[in-house]
């Protein structure tokens, strides 16, 4: 049968392709390297077994979806283990140092959000996609992608102030004597 070899070969080229965009857009679901790996994994493994059926127009919404699909999956047992953070490195006046130290803001941040609304917005900001398709990808509306993106932009603005000036409420609410 030449037609499941056809698909592999297809497939692996696929992945040989998008394997980067796909790293990347798992690292920002999860937020760790070592997590967007084992997710990228996961989804391609799911794929292979439907390759033969994925539309050829947009293999990359499809992976990507299975790979939302996973990382929910992920989510709904968070509850069941324990995440603990980096250890912090030391501060310098290293601009990649600073660079590196604001997207682990970001990160962290993003982390804290619902997963909903972490999901709309790297699909927004960071992979570039319009309302029509996030919602797409999402089984649900435009609409419901911008009121998820507005609020999670509203919930990310004080976790990033807070992240900036070192404090885990937001600031310091007491005025000066």
């Amino acid at each position: 049968m030449p037609e499941p070899e056809a698909g592999r070969i297809a497939f692996s080229e696929f992945v040989a392709g998008a394997l980067p965009s796909l790293l990347r857009f798992g690292h920002l679901l999860t937020g760790s390297p070592q997590e967007a790996e084992d997710l990228v994994q996961e989804a391609l493994a799911r794929c292979l077994r439907r390759w033969r059926w994925v539309r050829a127009d947009d293999p990359s919404g499809y992976v990507r979806r299975t790979m939302i699909n996973a990382q929910a999956t992920r989510w709904r047992r968070w509850d069941s283990r324990v995440r603990l953070g980096d250890v912090p490195e030391a501060a310098g006046d290293d601009a990649a140092l600073a660079r590196r130290e604001d997207w682990e803001a970001l990160r962290a941040a993003l982390a804290r959000l619902p997963a909903r609304q972490r999901t709309v917005l790297v699909l927004r900001y960071f992979e570039d996609l319009p309302d029509s398709s996030i919602a797409a990808l999402l089984g649900c509306r435009p609409g419901t992608v911008r009121s998820q993106a507005f609020r999670g932009l509203a919930a990310l603005r004080p976790l990033l102030a807070a992240e900036t000036t070192g404090t885990a409420g937001g600031g310091d609410t007491h005025g000066a004597g």
